[in-house]
């Protein structure tokens, strides 16, 4: 059975890179706008791993990996976030917040299937 990877970014041609990659090399894909729409895709999903923007509508990065890491359903699904931020202060945000890892955009497809496959195999 597939691993399935949620790819959570306002930017459509982020999401259809992403998931373009990683259905290609035989991961199942789930894509949500922003966290708010994540956590209501997620919700009844296996889901392995999270890849989350930073910056986005409604329900932003950080925000949303607080409320996965808050649900006892969701806590143990390591999360990555995919932004165009460097700041070591949001790169410690992240951290705290609970995220395993940082991808800067841009970003080139085997940098995601590279850290997919390190996390989650």
């Amino acid at each position: 059975m597939p691993k399935t990877v949620m790819i959570v970014d306002d930017a459509v041609s982020i999401r259809g890179l992403a998931s373009m990659t990683l259905e290609n090399s035989g991961y199942q894909v789930i894509e949500a706008y922003d966290g708010k729409d994540a956590l209501e895709k997620i919700s009844g999903q296996k889901v392995n791993m999270v890849i989350t923007d930073l910056n986005m509508p409604n329900m932003g990065g950080l925000e949303f990996i607080k409320a996965m890491k808050a649900d006892s359903r969701y806590r143990f699904i390591p999360i990555v976030i995919l932004t165009k931020e460097n700041e070591p202060d949001l790169k410690h945000q992240g951290r705290q917040a609970g995220a395993k890892a940082w991808i800067t955009k841009p970003f080139k497809p085997k940098t995601i299937l590279g850290v997919v496959q390190k996390v989650i195999g």
